[in-house]
């Protein structure tokens, strides 16, 4: 099969296939994997809930992976990752998607305003290395804020799905209580399962800092006097007094994640301490301190350096090079680097060896830069 395919490929050139394919049915490809939207939820302000059925190329995800899903806008592919909430195995071979509308989200912001059934998006299979052991923790603590709970929600939609007996406390932080997506879901699993416990936080919220959702939620201890208090080791302490003995997985905004290694690295359980990031965090860009050019050579273009990532600075020079999560965790952006220094954003680490390939979403010219895009 795989040669015919390969034999019909070379066929239909200068196009794949699966172009030809898709203008039969959006879903019947060769090769490509695509999901059709079955069903939209928007009943939680800012955010919209996707339900998917990929094609057969499917295989399923691990509690904890993201997937990248493409929409085309104004006639450009553009890719994003998100987490699926589901039960890894999911039997039904569909996944959920939730996605919060960021104020500056391209796609976000697309797909709550037009996502709809029937809709058609490009998938990629599951990947990332945030997820849940094989062999699973005697105790876990889940740490979420903002869109960063549809990670932890299936790490703990898994577990209950297994029948986990461990102690397990889940901590998540929202900007308001009717901001906090799949509400229904949290209250069913900590009213079901005795060792779970289910904290949500509201900082600065002047009429309700705090919740306890499921057993224990009318009793005095479960909540905090005033507003809740940002992310520190004594709410840690209050949520999970046995968190030293946990494995922890976080994802969220930057300055709950940092707050949260600060506690961990001051307690030396920074091996216990597990995370994903979808936000890129890094220090402005000082153009005064910026030199050189930056030469596309592959396009015959070139800009002065700004200092920017290289993916900004090829958008703003008008090409359109292939990006993901414009985090450096999907490898999308990848091009090759002739000539030149370049730094790691999210490490620091330079490098300057010929013909390398880099990724352009976290890499900035040091100096003058060859790419070959």
């Amino acid at each position: 099969m795989v040669g015919l395919i390969d034999l019909v490929q070379t066929l239909t050139t200068p196009h794949p296939l699966d172009r030809y394919l898709e203008l039969v049915r959006p879903t019947l490809t060769a090769r490509d994997m695509r999901a059709e939207i079955t069903h939209v939820d928007r009943s939680v302000p800012e955010s919209v809930t996707l339900t998917l059925r990929p094609t057969r190329q499917w295989r399923g995800h691990a509690a904890g992976q993201y997937v990248q899903i493409g929409v085309v806008i104004d006639g450009v592919r553009h890719r994003r990752c998100y987490s699926p909430i589901d039960v890894a195995g999911r039997r039904d071979r569909q996944i959920q998607l939730t996605v919060k509308a960021h104020p500056n989200g391209l796609v976000s912001r697309y797909l709550h305003r037009t996502a709809a059934p029937g809709m058609v998006v490009d998938l990629t299979p599951a990947a990332g290395v945030f997820r849940l052991p094989d062999t699973r923790p005697d105790r876990v603590v889940l740490i979420g804020g903002g869109s960063g709970i549809t990670p932890v929600l299936s790490m703990m939609r898994t577990l209950a799905d297994e029948g986990y007996r461990g102690d397990l406390t889940f901590l998540y932080y929202a900007q308001a209580p009717e901001l906090v997506p799949h509400r229904v879901q949290l209250t069913a699993l900590a009213e079901r399962f005795e060792n779970f416990r289910v904290e949500l936080r509201y900082p600065g919220h002047s009429a309700r800092g705090s919740e306890r959702l499921g057993r224990g939620a009318g009793e005095p201890s479960a909540r905090l006097e005033g507003a809740a208090r940002y992310f520190d080791y004594d709410e840690l302490a209050h949520v999970a007094p046995w968190f030293a003995d946990a494995q922890t997985f976080m994802c969220g905004p930057p300055g709950l994640m940092n707050a949260v290694r600060k506690v961990y690295e001051a307690e030396q359980l920074a091996d216990r301490l597990h995370s994903e990031e979808f936000t890129l965090s890094v220090p402005p860009v000082d153009a005064g301190e910026a030199f050189g050019t930056v030469s596309f050579s592959g396009s015959g273009i070139s800009t002065a350096n700004d200092g920017a990532v290289l993916l900004e600075q090829a958008e703003a020079a008008g090409l359109t090079p292939e990006f993901g999560c414009r985090m450096g965790i999907c490898f999308s952006c990848t091009a090759v680097r002739r000539t030149g220094c370049t730094r790691n954003v999210r490490t620091g680490e330079t490098d300057s060896d010929p013909d390398q390939p880099i990724q352009l979403c976290v890499s900035a010219p040091v100096g003058d830069v060859d790419i070959d895009i």
